[in-house]
């Protein structure tokens, strides 16, 4: 299977017109964290695991070829259905070489636990983004566990995971709210002698408790402590994906900014660990709605209307930050829009993602007139309010599928095109954003 990790290599550029208006009833992919989740769970669990809403997107594709490059039969995906043929806690088999994870920082993480309790040793390689990101945040608690991985000098992958070393549970606190690398934990935990605990010290997305637990394996959650007993087992279940707010996030803040915009996002999954997109937008003036809200395979979902609104710059709370750590390059975007001053600190995290997504979006924002201050943990952005528009040019994404994404939207407020270069990893995430956002209103093309 030709998963496209050579996309570093290509030059997508998408070139986007000013003004548009967003309008429609659209559905955005499938959700990246759960489709990740549903596959590693569905290849350990006893049974058939049927996945409907799976997101095709390069990063979960990666995930996926892993686990068949163990020896898991996996059929699709197709339309987004995936069957998984389960082999249980113990029946993944060594690959014949190295698991590449293309730019899926995800499926780094959270292999590297899993991969902490088999048999086998297992290598696991990136991209050039990916191998720059920084792993010790997860080798470091294995290792208190008793595993052994080895890494490069600088903490980062290739990853080299050696099989066959008994782990015992541990108790975790973790010093940065991080769902990867809670998850990554628990998941050594299933196979660990004893209990293992981790304590996070802000909410982070709980995707891996909820599937667990619809798993049939028991998690306790108790406050910001969620535990988990080694030497269980997990039976097959159906797993429907909701659609992912992260990319729902983009037309979201296109049509706040863009006026006489009215979009319904359907299927949308608000878990209330990620809606902090939602609520932050919401403290900004932003017309948001839900209607339809309802329970999906443990994932609560809705279907998000949102209308044009004057914006207005806020100090964004704290506590909101690890609730929407990805969708902070387009809530930039809505700053630049709003009236007045939008302060967001204590968001360090967002310097090791795909990209520095600080750095490049203050030099993004920059190149369009617009002004923003990068600072050590967060941005401070002077909007121009509702009748500003944004400057032209020519912006770089540093291959970060986010950052392509939020200021294609910015041209929706631009006096003149906005071109924006290295947008192929959009495909990690979202493959059909430009024929999405063009059928919506959105004067975009692409082209290599």
């Amino acid at each position: 299977m030709n998963t496209g990790f050579n996309v570093e290599e290509q030059n997508m550029i998408f070139t986007v017109e000013p003004g548009g208006i967003l309008q429609g009833n659209l559905r955005v992919p499938g959700d990246k964290s759960i489709s990740h989740r549903a596959i590693m769970l569905g290849s350990l669990a006893e049974g058939a695991t049927e996945v409907t809403g799976f997101l095709e997107g390069e990063d979960a594709l990666a995930t996926l070829q892993a686990f068949r490059d163990m020896g898991v039969n996996i059929e699709g995906p197709d339309n987004g259905r995936v069957v998984i043929h389960g082999v249980g806690m113990r029946g993944l088999q060594t690959p014949a070489g190295p698991l590449n994870m293309g730019n899926s920082g995800t499926s780094m993480r959270l292999l590297c636990g899993l991969l902490s309790g088999q048999l086998f040793n297992t290598t696991l390689t990136g991209d050039c983004s990916l191998s720059t990101r920084p792993m010790r945040r997860v080798t470091e608690p294995l290792a208190e566990m008793g595993a052994v991985i080895g890494t490069t000098e600088a903490g980062t992958a290739p990853l080299n995971v050696c099989g066959d070393q008994p782990l015992r549970g541990i108790r975790f606190d973790m010093p940065v709210a991080s769902a990867q690398v809670k998850s990554c934990l628990l998941l050594a935990g299933l196979y660990a002698k004893g209990r293992t605990c981790v304590t996070e010290p802000a909410p982070t997305r709980d995707h891996t408790e909820r599937m667990l637990t619809g798993f049939g394996y028991p998690v306790e959650r108790v406050g910001a402590t969620a535990c988990v007993e080694g030497g269980g087992k997990l039976m097959a279940t159906p797993v429907e994906v909701p659609a992912d707010i992260s990319s729902a996030a983009f037309f979201m803040v296109g049509a706040s900014i863009s006026e006489g915009s009215d979009i319904v996002l359907r299927h949308v999954g608000v878990n209330p660990t990620r809606i902090g997109i939602i609520n932050i937008l919401r403290r900004m003036g932003a017309d948001i709605t839900l209607s339809n809200e309802r329970e999906v395979g443990g994932e609560p979902v809705a279907d998000i209307r949102v209308r044009s609104a004057p914006l207005k710059g806020i100090a964004i709370p704290e506590d909101q930050v690890p609730l929407a750590i990805d969708e902070f390059p387009v809530l930039f975007v809505a700053a630049a829009c709003a009236e007045g001053e939008t302060v967001l600190t204590d968001a360090k995290e967002l310097r090791v993602k795909e990209s520095d997504r600080i750095q490049v979006m203050a030099d993004g924002l920059q190149t369009l007139g617009v002004d923003a201050r990068p600072t050590e943990d967060g941005m401070i952005i002077q909007g121009g309010g509702a009748g500003c528009r944004l400057g032209s040019g020519r912006v770089e994404s540093h291959d970060d599928h986010r950052i392509a994404m939020a200021f294609s939207m910015a041209a929706l407020r631009a006096s003149g095109s906005v071109v924006i270069n290295n947008c192929a990893n959009v495909n990690t995430s979202f493959p059909e954003f430009v024929t999405l956002a063009r059928n919506a209103g959105l004067r975009i093309e692409s082209a290599s």
